[in-house]
């Protein structure tokens, strides 16, 4: 039914919390026609797939969230 799909990310595209949206225009998904919107946090581990559709956030390798409190 869906394929599982891999998005790339830069820490530039998290958002402050440190996550990012799916469905998702980096994903090339139209928000209009998917799934409910979930919010998933990159941040903690690197990456996050959406419980919906399978697509895999991830950071780029060298990528780094934060610099630290």
């Amino acid at each position: 039914m869906s394929t599982s799909f891999s998005v790339e990310l830069l820490a530039a595209d998290l958002n402050p919390q440190g996550g990012v949206y799916c469905p998702s225009p980096k994903a090339e998904m139209a928000v209009w026609n998917s799934h409910p919107k979930v919010y998933l946090d990159v941040a903690r581990t690197g990456e996050a797939k959406c419980p919906y559709c399978g697509t895999l956030y991830k950071l780029k390798a060298g990528e780094h969230v934060g610099g630290g409190h």
